[in-house]
């Protein structure tokens, strides 16, 4: 067993990033900056959960990891199976106990977004677009948590909105991007179910449904600040019209929309402190 093993586990880059993202979601609802007794409990239970969920994830995927990824702990032996169960039960544990600094709507919040990492691991990963959903669906839960933690939904309501519609796009991308791989390991995206074509058609619908989405701020009254956005909207627009062009494109598309999504959210945090500009 190898130490380190339990760090790289967890992919903690990963969850650092998620974690950032759960604060920026807290700065987004509270319009400001938060008290640092609730950054830090938001940041820690948004990082434990992601981390848990890698740690689950490599605990269910161990047999396509040993083709796939037999570098990742568990395959190579630096961790055993069954110690790996227990330490995400224990991350899961340790989470749910730090809600207890934000409040009981924040712990069930937390205890609901928890089981659907642990469900989406042991049964719907394999499942054509279901998968792709619940990804999107975690990642979109990630600034809603940080708003909750500050008793405040705010602008984070629509940018949970726009995580979700855009990183559907940008799994389905993935998916088109790992066809062959995917393929070969007897995997059903919805890529290899209806092929790479109607894919990239229904990744663009979510594209330009974010683009849609994406002006529901305005009506609300969102600040100069949140102005970027129209480079994020270009950026959708351009990445979901090549996928329908070219398929293959979907390898450079889900690249764009991973930086578009960056950008999104300092639009948001940035529109949200110039509101009343």
């Amino acid at each position: 067993m190898e130490v380190r093993a339990f760090i790289e586990i967890m992919r903690p880059h990963n969850c650092i990033l998620a974690g950032i993202v759960g604060i920026l979601g807290a700065l987004v609802a509270y319009e400001g900056i938060p008290p640092m007794s609730k950054i830090l409990p938001i940041f820690l239970v948004v990082y434990l959960g992601c981390s848990a969920g890698n740690t689950i994830n490599d605990y269910f995927d161990v047999e396509i990891d040993k083709i796939n990824r037999p570098d990742r702990p568990i395959p190579r032996g630096a961790i055993s199976r069954k110690t790996a169960l227990y330490y995400a039960m224990f991350q899961y544990l340790l989470g749910l106990l730090l809600t207890y600094f934000l409040g009981f709507n924040s712990f069930l919040f937390a205890m609901g977004a928890y089981a659907l990492t642990f469900i989406y691991a042991w049964k719907l990963k394999p499942l054509p677009f279901v998968g792709n959903v619940v990804v999107a669906l975690l990642t979109a839960l990630t600034p809603i948590y940080g708003a909750i933690g500050v008793g405040r939904i705010g602008l984070a309501g629509y940018l949970a909105i726009c995580a979700f519609l855009v990183n559907v796009s940008r799994e389905i991308m993935k998916d088109i991007e790992d066809f062959e791989g995917d393929k070969s390991l007897g995997a059903k995206t919805l890529p290899i179910v209806i092929g790479k074509k109607k894919a990239g058609i229904i990744a663009s619908i979510f594209g330009f449904l974010t683009v849609f989405a994406s002006f529901l701020p305005i009506k609300v009254g969102i600040g100069l600040g949140y102005f970027p956005m129209l480079i994020v909207d270009a950026m959708i627009i351009k990445a979901s019209i090549d996928v329908i062009r070219n398929p293959e494109s979907a390898k450079d598309g889900q690249r764009v929309l991973k930086l578009a999504t960056f950008i999104a959210v300092i639009s948001f945090l940035l529109g949200a402190l110039t509101r009343e500009v």
